[in-house]
């Protein structure tokens, strides 16, 4: 009887077997999907001359080394029509962050032919409206609007899953295929290239530099880093770290002052936040580092100039030993009235859900443009452009299964540090002297502050030589300041000399 039962056994484990093996087969027999496209036609004024340019929504499959598909990407790509050499025509290409946001904000609110018309800085009543954008880049370069794999409709394919693009590396790696692709099939090896990248945007942008140029022999012409960040430390206020408070003062006091919440208003704003950088960089950070050994003497006259830069009142400031994080700033600036600060912008305000909790509990500036941006894209993108209504457009990539970012490096140093890609750029920049670099900065961004970025550019180390390749601009707005229109003008105004000037 022990025979058959064995036998039995065998038999089962064989059907097994041969089930999975079935079920592999089938797995590695999962077709790929096609790459599809649409082209249209338009004409659009730009700096009082027409435009005339071709839109092309599109998907594209990148492969691996051993020429197996491994993702498609969405993207949606703006070619100028009336000129005379394509190939030897700058080419941009243009990302968002989060990580894990479509490229729809900085395509539908700065650089795309057509934008969203918002009542900045405040709530819109209704719907959205979407007219031509006067202001986009498209008149200096080309245009090719990227999203990573989980957003827009990118995704892994084949054997392929979507977290082998969900971290620092596998991002840089699938986008620089992807810039690669591009310009192979389209003929743009002649072209100058540039990157523009906003929040998280920025820290992929300066690891695409050295990857692009080491992996492919892409050498950029410059970037463009809209709402930088290329070091975590600056703004996650780590346990036993003062570096977030210190940085993110100027921005507080900017916030303060927009608001009316200084009893001694500066009529000089930019003289009054070069104030707050030079207390922030001398007095705050010596009192923060001194730590429970700062005399009482020297804590009152601190505290005494938070309330003067930040307007937050003496005793929270005490109780909160001096350092207040952002997520609480927020809340607490306007909250004798209830309302709470943005985060991406301090400008917008909007009603406190619970005045009696300690942190925001949302940002009035997302929840006043999300909707409309999101509206107004699928609107242009389905009819205008007349693609995607047969896939799932994701706007962020939170909305699907198992999204979770992997912040570890590829042959890393010995002790563990916070994500940078600092040192990314600055390698780029060695290797390519000719390389330029734009850094946009909005005053009243309390997501990536302005005196972080200049903190991280101040510690890069760079010869004297290339510290010229950078530029600084400052706007009036937030991390998306391109909201509102004086600053949307302004950087049209800068990324076009930029991209021109010799």
């Amino acid at each position: 009887m022990k025979k058959p039962a064995l036998w039995l056994v065998l038999i089962l484990f064989a059907i097994h077997s041969a089930t999975f093996a079935q079920q592999d087969q089938q797995k590695e027999a999962k077709p790929i999907p096609e790459e599809q496209q649409n082209v249209t036609s338009h004409t659009i004024k730009v700096d009082g001359k027409d435009v005339k340019y071709e839109a092309k929504a599109a998907t594209m499959n990148i492969k691996n080394r051993e020429n197996e598909p491994i993702a498609q990407f969405g993207y949606i790509a703006y070619t100028r029509t009336d000129v005379n050499n394509k190939r030897i025509r700058p080419v941009t290409f243009v990302f968002n962050g989060g990580p894990g946001s479509s490229s729809i904000w900085l395509h539908m609110g700065a650089v795309g032919p057509r934008r969203v018309v918002l009542d900045d800085p405040n709530f819109n009543e209704s719907g959205y409206t979407l007219a031509d954008n006067e202001y986009s880049i498209l008149d200096v370069t080309d245009l090719v609007m990227v999203d990573p794999v989980g957003t827009g409709i990118s995704r892994a394919v084949g054997e392929h899953e979507n977290k082998e693009f969900w971290g620092v590396d596998g991002d840089i790696s699938s986008i620089s295929n992807f810039i690669n692709e591009y310009i192979t099939q389209t003929g743009r090896w002649a072209s100058p290239k540039y990157l523009l990248g906003e929040s998280y945007g920025t820290f992929r942008a300066a690891g695409l530099a050295p990857y692009l140029n080491n992996t492919y022999g892409i050498a950029l012409d410059g970037i463009v880093l809209v709402s930088n960040v290329l070091d975590l430390r600056t703004i996650t206020f780590g346990a036993y770290d003062d570096t977030s408070y210190i940085l993110f003062l100027p921005s507080y006091a900017a916030t303060a002052w927009y608001h009316n919440q200084l009893a001694n208003k500066a009529e000089d704003f930019e003289a009054f936040m070069d104030e707050v950088r030079a207390y922030a960089t001398n007095e705050f950070t010596l009192a923060l580092m001194k730590g429970d050994d700062l005399h009482e003497a020297e804590r009152n006259a601190v505290l005494n100039k938070l309330v003067e830069y930040t307007g937050l009142d003496r005793d929270y400031l005490d109780e909160s030993n001096l350092r207040v994080p952002a997520f609480a700033f927020f809340k607490e600036l306007l909250n004798d009235n209830e309302m709470t600060v943005g985060r991406l912008d301090s400008r917008y305000k909007g009603y406190s859900m619970n005045p009696m909790s300690g942190f925001a509990e949302y940002d009035p500036q997302s929840s006043a443009i999300s909707p409309p941006y999101q509206m107004a894209f699928m609107d242009y993108y389905h009819n205008e452009l007349g693609f995607g209504k047969d896939k799932k457009y994701n706007f962020s990539a939170y909305s699907l299964p198992g999204f979770n970012w992997d912040w570890s490096r590829g042959g890393g140093g010995y002790f563990p540090t916070s994500p940078q890609t600092v040192d990314d750029l600055k390698e780029a920049m060695i290797q390519n002297p000719g390389m330029k670099v734009q850094v946009q900065n909005g005053y009243y961004d309390l997501a990536t502050p302005f005196f972080g970025t200049e903190y991280t550019f101040m510690h890069m180390d760079l010869p004297d030589e290339l510290k010229e390749n950078i530029e600084m601009t400052y706007y009036h707005a937030g991390h998306m300041f391109y909201t509102r229109i004086p600053d949307l003008v302004q950087f049209y105004e800068d990324v076009k000399r930029f991209i021109t000037e010799d």
